[in-house]
């Protein structure tokens, strides 16, 4: 196997086990729920609070990968999660079970904060758009396999047996990073990670690209989390089992992300961004009319879009971050990427418990709309400023 190749399965089953354990207890949060007596967004904790601590913690493990190494990190992301994930359905009451899933979080943070930066160094500048994509297809696998895997058994083994289930998929994953993963750079000095990040806060087009993370992802998140209790609510009426179906949309998600870097090739990376970040709006919108088919067709052509754009943001931000700061620009993008998944998630959710289904999709179209608006002006100050190098 060549070394490329060794990276993209190492990196491809990293993403598999990392994001089918992050949001494996989506499709039971009705079973929570009913066994704890929770409204929508009481249960979307289950997601949230993971997602928060990953957001959290991205940072500074993104800055500890500069000094130890970006591979250290990543092996030992993987190996905690699963561990955590194992005991995960073995805790006796929903507080304690939240606690878990924050720690799982802050152990999950390891491999998507770390991973673009450790991709850039290993394929270079030129290789990283197309890297980024495939990695990104292999994490939309994982979170549809482990939504679809918790959804499918959690009616003959319970949400504690659906979770448990997952977290062996994760396992066998996690082996495959460990045995395929080849080392990245030398680690650097503790001196550098200061700058690193001060560099990474400063360039308008870095800073656009975490506003379509934070707002994009809050978005997809939102409608997400308030998926089943729409589908198997009224007039609806799907059954858990049926309902987790719409998890199949991420692979559509797999296939755009992977496709980002032909796009970009045709269209450049501001017009794929916001071409996506649109389509993603009008997917949305399609969900609201009470028809399964065009509810089905929406979360198909917004997870589609979504995923693309999150590929070609993902992919713009490593491809231009500094040398000296592309570990805290991959971590900077990653924490707003989760902070979007934990706050937009768990808002989404309280929007739809209060207000109803099409509530949450004007919010997450006002979310989305501001997301191209800060494309637009990250990109317009960048052109200024190449204007002005051209005029002097």
């Amino acid at each position: 196997m060549t070394s490329t190749r060794r990276v993209k399965t190492a990196v491809a089953a990293a993403g598999i086990s990392s994001f089918a354990l992050l949001y494996a207890p989506q499709p039971v949060l009705p079973q929570l729920a009913a066994q704890y007596h929770l409204d929508p967004g009481g249960a979307a904790l289950a997601v949230s609070v993971a997602t928060g601590a990953l957001a959290i913690a991205v940072l500074p493990i993104a800055a500890l990968s500069e000094v130890v190494g970006r591979r250290p990190v990543i092996l030992t992301s993987v190996i905690a999660s699963v561990v955590i994930g194992l005991l995960l359905p073995l805790m006796p009451t929903y507080p304690a079970l939240l606690v878990l899933r924050a720690l799982q979080g802050v152990a999950i943070a390891g491999f998507p904060g770390v991973a673009a930066a450790y991709l850039a160094e290993r394929l270079g500048r030129a290789g990283v758009a197309a890297a980024v994509g495939a990695m990104i297809a292999g994490n939309t696998v994982g979170g549809m396999l482990g939504r679809l895997a918790s959804g499918f058994t959690a009616g003959p083994l319970g949400w504690r047996g659906a979770l448990f289930v997952v977290a062996a998929v994760g396992a066998v994953c996690s082996a495959v990073t460990v045995v395929t993963l080849p080392p990245g750079r030398r680690p650097g000095h503790a001196g550098s990670v200061g700058r690193g990040l001060l560099t990474a806060l400063s360039k308008p087009v870095l800073l656009a690209q975490y506003a379509v993370a934070l707002l994009a992802m809050g978005s997809f998140v939102a409608l997400y989390n308030a998926a089943g209790f729409r589908l198997t609510g009224h007039p609806l009426d799907l059954s858990p089992a049926i309902a987790s179906l719409v998890f199949l949309a991420y692979a559509t998600g797999s296939v755009s992300s992977a496709a980002a870097g032909r796009l970009v090739a045709r269209v450049g990376r501001r017009g794929a961004l916001v071409g996506a970040l649109v389509l993603t709006a009008a997917g949305a919108a399609l969900t609201l009319p009470d028809s399964l088919p065009l509810v089905i067709a929406g979360f198909l052509l917004l997870t589609c879009a979504f995923f693309a754009a999150h590929a070609v943001a993902n992919g713009w931000a490593a491809a231009d971050a500094p040398e000296n700061a592309r570990g805290q620009v991959g971590g900077m993008y990653t924490a707003t990427y989760y902070l979007g998944s934990s706050v937009g998630g768990a808002a989404g959710a309280w929007v739809y418990g209060h207000a109803g289904w099409p509530w949450l999709i004007a919010v997450v179209t006002a979310w989305l709309l501001l997301a191209v608006a800060a494309v637009g002006a990250g990109t317009r100050v960048r052109a200024e400023r190449l204007e002005l190098v051209n005029a002097g």
